[in-house]
Formats: C-alpha cells, sequence, structure tokens
C-alpha cells in the first residue's frame, strides 16, 4: 500500500513537470452589458452560454433565471424556468445588465448540495484526471452526488507520462472534458493553461471564502479565481525526516546550519549508516533540496522572486543559489548519499527508514504515517523532522500550490460542474476524503479536522517564518524540473559545476519565456 503513496507522490510530480503549453481554444469572456435586453433563444442555447456571453460569466446563469421569473410574474410573454438545465427555442428570456446580476448573485444562496434543481435528464460530467491525482474517496463521494442530484462523474484517469498531452489535443480540438485536472500555481496558470480563455471564472462560488488564502492565491489570475484545490498542501510539505533513536545513540541534535549537518551525517557514516537516503535515480527527488530552499533565498535577497519573473535578476547572479548548490554538492562527495544513492528508488524509503539502514530522508512531514502504514509495528514517534539546513536556511518551505480542479470554458454542463465543486467542499465532505484517504492529513479549508500527530502540528507551529518554494514563485522553473534533475546529476559526477547548473536554468527560463512571449524578455 505504501509503495502505491509513493508512487502517487511521484506521478504528481512528474506529471507537474510533463506540461505543455496548451493553445487557446475559446475567447475571452465580453465584459457584462451595461443595460438589460430580452433575448428569444434558439437552438444550441442554454443559460450559462447565455451568462457567458452577457454577463461575461458562466456562473451567473442564475440570475438570468431569476429575473425572467420575475418579469414572467408580470408578464406572461416571458418563459417561466422551472429548471435550469432546459430552456425551449422560441422562449422569451431576460437578460439583465451586469450591475442586475452582479445585485442578484451577491445575494444568491443556493442550497449546499446542488445549485438548482436536480436535471431532468441523466447528465454525465467528464472529469479528465491524472493518475496520481484522484483518490478513491473522491470517486465514492461522486457516487454520492449521483444520488442527491442525479448527476453521474465519469473520472477518466490517464497515466500521469501520457495526461498532458492528452489534455492538451483534447482543449484545442474544441472538446475538452467538463472537468479537467492541472496543477496551480500563477505560472502554470497563465503559461500552460491559458485559464482566461480555457477555464470558468469561479470567484463567486461559496467554497472560495473558506479555502486558505495562500492557496486560493495560487489558483488565482488577474483577481479572478479559476481553479479548486482539494489537495494536502501542509502535510506535503517537504523536510528532512530522521530516526531519532540513531540521532539519540550517536549524541545528535537537529542541525540549524549547514556546518552542524554535514557534522552530523560524518559521525553518522562513520557508525557505518546511510546519513541522507536520497534516491538519485528516480529523477526528481533531489531536485528537491534546490528550489524547495526559494524562502531562503528571498529572505537573504528579498524582491528575488519578483525581479526573476521580470527578468531583472538570473539564478547564476544569486550567491546564494550558488552555496546551496555548491553544498549540495559536498554532500555528495562527502558519501552521506550512501554509495548507491544513484540506483536508489524513493519506493524504498520507508524500508530505509524504519530498518535503520538510513537515518534520513526528505520526505512528506506526514512521513511518519506513510511509514507506519508500510510498517504496522513502527513507531511513528521515532521520526523527528527539521527544515533543509543548505545555505543555512532555517525558513519553513511551503508550496500552497498543487492538484488542482479546472471546469472547462466549453462545457455543456458548466453548472453542473460547479455544482460537484460546491459538493465536495462542504465540510462533512471534506472530512470524508482526511478520513478516508491514507495519504491526506488535513486540508486547505476551514471546518475540518486532520490527522496530524501532535509532534508534527508543533513542528508547523514553531516555524512562523514561511516562504513559498520557488517552482511556485519563479516562472519556467517548475516545467524544467526533470532538466534541472538531469543537470544536477551531471553536477555529483562533475560534468557539470554548479555555476553551470544555475546557467542551464536561466536558459531554459529565457527559453520557455520566449516561446510564451513574455512581454518581460521581449524589453
Amino acid at each position: 500500500m505504501q509503495k502505491k503513496l509513493f508512487s502517487t507522490i511521484a506521478l504528481v510530480v512528474v506529471a507537474s513537470l510533463l506540461l505543455g503549453i496548451l493553445a487557446p481554444i475559446a475567447a475571452a469572456a465580453p465584459p457584462a452589458q451595461a443595460k438589460g435586453q430580452d433575448y428569444v433563444v434558439v437552438k444550441d442555447d442554454w443559460l450559462s452560454k447565455l451568462a457567458d456571453k452577457y454577463l461575461g460569466n458562466q456562473l451567473s446563469y442564475p440570475a438570468i433565471m431569476a429575473l425572467t421569473n420575475a418579469k414572467a410574474d408580470k408578464d406572461d410573454s416571458y418563459a417561466r424556468i422551472d429548471n435550469p438545465n432546459r430552456i425551449e427555442v422560441g422562449w422569451k428570456l431576460y437578460i439583465p445588465s451586469g450591475e442586475e446580476a452582479k445585485a442578484f448573485m451577491t445575494a444568491y444562496n443556493p442550497a449546499p448540495a446542488a445549485a438548482g434543481p436536480a436535471p431532468a435528464g441523466k447528465i454525465t460530467l467528464t472529469y479528465l484526471v491524472s493518475q496520481g491525482w484522484l483518490f478513491d474517496s473522491e470517486q465514492e463521494l461522486g457516487k454520492k452526488f449521483e444520488e442527491q442530484t442525479g448527476i453521474k462523474i465519469d473520472y477518466q484517469v490517464v497515466p500521469a507520462d501520457q495526461y498532458f498531452n492528452v489534455l492538451r489535443t483534447k482543449l484545442n480540438s474544441g472538446e475538452g472534458p467538463d472537468i479537467f485536472g492541472g496543477q496551480s500555481g500563477k505560472t502554470d496558470l497563465k503559461v500552460q493553461y491559458d485559464v482566461e480563455k480555457n477555464a470558468v471564472d469561479l470567484s463567486d462560488q461559496p467554497w472560495v471564502k473558506l479555502e486558505d488564502p495562500l492557496v486560493l492565491d495560487q489558483s488565482t489570475l488577474n483577481g479572478k479565481v479559476y481553479g479548486l484545490t482539494v489537495w494536502d498542501v501542509l502535510g506535503t510539505t517537504w523536510v528532512v525526516n530522521y530516526n531519532k533513536d540513531i540521532f539519540a545513540k550517536l549524541g545528535l541534535s537537529e542541525p540549524k546550519t549547514y556546518a552542524e549537518f554535514k557534522a552530523a551525517c560524518l559521525k553518522i557514516k562513520d557508525a557505518g549508516i546511510t546519513p541522507i537516503y536520497e534516491p538519485v535515480a528516480d529523477g526528481w527527488h533531489h531536485v528537491l533540496w534546490f528550489p524547495e530552499l526559494g524562502p531562503r533565498y528571498e529572505q537573504v535577497t528579498p524582491g528575488l522572486a519578483d525581479k526573476l519573473n521580470a527578468n531583472k535578476a538570473k539564478f547564476a547572479d544569486d550567491p546564494t543559489m550558488l552555496t546551496a548548490l555548491t553544498q549540495l554538492k559536498d554532500l555528495y562527495d562527502s558519501g552521506c548519499f550512501g554509495s548507491n544513492a544513484s540506483s536508489d528508488l524513493y519506493a524504498d524509503a520507508t524500508k530505509q527508514i524504519s530498518s535503520g539502514k538510513a537515518a534520513m530522508i526528505v520526505a512528506n512531514v506526514v512521513f511518519a504515517q506513510q511509514v507506519k502504514n508500510d510498517y504496522p509495528d513502527f513507531n511513528t514517534d521515532n521520526i523527528g523532522v527539521f527544515v533543509m539546513p543548505l545555505a543555512d536556511n532555517q525558513v519553513l518551505n511551503i508550496n500552497p500550490a498543487g492538484p488542482t480542479k479546472f471546469i472547462y470554458k466549453g462545457s455543456k454542463y458548466v453548472p453542473q460542474a460547479a455544482q460537484y465543486f460546491n459538493f465536495l467542499t462542504q465540510p462533512e465532505n471534506l472530512q470524508y476524503l482526511i478520513d478516508h484517504t491514507p495519504s491526506i492529513q488535513t486540508l486547505p479549508f476551514t471546518g475540518v479536522k486532520g490527522k496530524l500527530l501532535p509532534s508534527q502540528q508543533a513542528f508547523l507551529d514553531a516555524h512562523t517564518k514561511r516562504g513559498t518554494v520557488y517552482q511556485t514563485a519563479v516562472n519556467y522553473v517548475n516545467p524544467q524540473w526533470m532538466d534541472i534533475g538531469k543537470d544536477l546529476t551531471a553536477m555529483f559526477t562533475n560534468a557539470m559545476k554548479p555555476e553551470d547548473v544555475l546557467a542551464s536554468i536561466d536558459k531554459r527560463r529565457a527559453e520557455m519565456a520566449t516561446t510564451a512571449k513574455d512581454p518581460a524578455w521581449s524589453k
């Protein structure tokens, strides 16, 4: 079971790195109309389509329904809409002005389980998602949603290494799924998905007020929310996990500086134990040591991420980044990753730590629960955690981005997809996901109770100095993750120097920015 969890984590990381740039397939929504108007339904009309055309937001369709019905109360030439999923050719509707619609939607408060009546006919929502992003618990909730609303969710799971090619093909052909999965993060929203053209604006949805602001911000572009992130972003924070028994026997304490960290590693090595289990063979794990230290780079050079995004700074010119890579190379050269790092796999991490063959590993905050899940006799109290101390870092690295759900703008069932999102974010359903998903310890919403161990919660509470990792904070880093991994492997084998790795990252960033026609690179 635990190997499946590790594979899930690996697939999530790898999938986030295989993104291709999605070509725009739909025009941006026009501004909401200044004046209300009568409208006669024609073939292929539906309410959310009219809301998008005249009000600039597909999810403003309830305003058309309600204000048309208000007109019908006084004038029988207007149609009465009893079911938002059914309007007929020839019906006379009232399309409100932007201000009328805004006023109505501000006061609009749909029932939690559904945003409107159950559909008259059987509706199936297609949900395209990468392997590793969909849990059994969500599929169980999907069955409950169908029982309550009559709307079926067709979960279409695609292997991680094929997912983005499949998604791109569907979007570019104008036949996108009703719901599609993707990674949040402002760079990905704009460059990879072009959400302003491909996804529905969800800003007025009730769950927006319940989601953690840092997480919500990563699915927000130009002030509009485009995605729902139901993902454990705190429990998946990458830190150094260590075997407390080994540390106690060797008289070691949690290191606060790189010098202390290396000294501990050498003492563990002298005791015949692998200091750090680093699975370089996977190609992605050893990359964590670099971009996850973004908060430290930002602490030393405030505003660095903004300067990098504005093309006013380069990785190769930053001394703290050079220090981090130099120290990472030093760990490798000193044997701190053991003698088999180039062939080690992350799937074997719990075995290495639980058996005491290795003393440390970079893993999620909740790694202890993962070990316990794989080895039931293991005592979770035997695992401690500390931040990665390269470049003397003591700032907690948080990645508020993660696998996220988007509603395809070309879908005929936008309201029903929004119903599903509202259903998932009800407190009892979020709690169900936490309680029935081994790899989820908490979710970024109010009103839920997490499963973090007291020691893990204490660690998070103690680290009030936090920052966003650079694969999320800096444009054009996340898409080149695997390439950075190749460069770091070359650095370990002396085929590249730390300076070369930084320059290589800059070069790829410039190439991606140019392809994306980023104005910061065209000046």
